[in-house]
């Protein structure tokens, strides 16, 4: 079963609120936004976003220019559904963030919430990483929220990988500089707690990105 198969099949057997990763509120995810990026004229996507409630409430605090991607399309059919009218403000993005092509410099914020921890092969995460750097733009903010260290070893059936800020700082390599770290406890709908690391990082700005170039004789 592909990756795009697994989780249309998720979206379409379990309600939102039943899957593990479900938050009736993305409270921390929101306020690192706001804190770090808070111009409402910032343009955010949230990778991997299924039927995440981050984009109402970016819509509520007044983020104007919002884009969801997720593999899934009865995932983003839900989250529509919920929006109402205002979905009519989200660009909307049936996509496997690793293939899609995402616009240049496109994004002033890049937020993903239990994507990244299932890239379990390295070529999948070098791919991941070349996708941030190619939609970033420079000094942007990239927000990665993974399993802890002391998180789960599966999830939804699948393999994870679990992380501390420094580990996936080391991922995504010295073209970031991380801003701020937090842990979060998370309790699942079935009662089980979840230890998460939330990284906040800084695509390096131009100029240092051209210091970093290698120079060729």
């Amino acid at each position: 079963m592909s990756r795009a198969e697994h989780w249309e099949n998720v979206y379409l057997t379990k309600q939102p609120d039943q899957v593990s990763w479900f938050l009736a509120e993305a409270r921390l995810s929101r306020e690192l936004i706001e804190s770090l990026s808070p111009s409402r004229s910032s343009a955010v996507i949230d990778i991997g976003a299924g039927a995440s409630r981050l984009v109402d409430g970016l819509l509520d605090a007044g983020y104007s220019r919002i884009t969801v991607l997720d593999l899934s399309p009865s995932a983003l059919e839900l989250t529509k559904e919920r929006l109402g009218s205002g979905a009519s403000h989200v660009q909307w993005q049936a996509a496997d963030v690793l293939d899609t092509e995402l616009p240049e410099a496109a994004f002033d914020v890049w937020h993903d919430r239990a994507v990244f921890h299932f890239l379990t092969e390295r070529a999948d995460r070098e791919r991941y990483v070349a996708q941030v750097r190619r939609a970033v733009r420079p000094g942007g903010l990239v927000i990665v929220a993974t399993f802890a260290e002391d998180g789960p070893l599966r999830c939804s059936g699948l393999d994870v990988a679990r992380y501390s800020p420094g580990q996936l700082h080391a991922e995504l390599g010295a073209h970031f500089s991380l801003v701020e770290s937090r842990r979060e406890l998370h309790t699942t709908p079935g009662g089980a707690t979840q230890a998460f690391t939330y990284g906040a990082f800084r695509l390096a700005a131009v100029s240092a990105l051209l210091q970093t170039a290698p120079r060729h004789r």
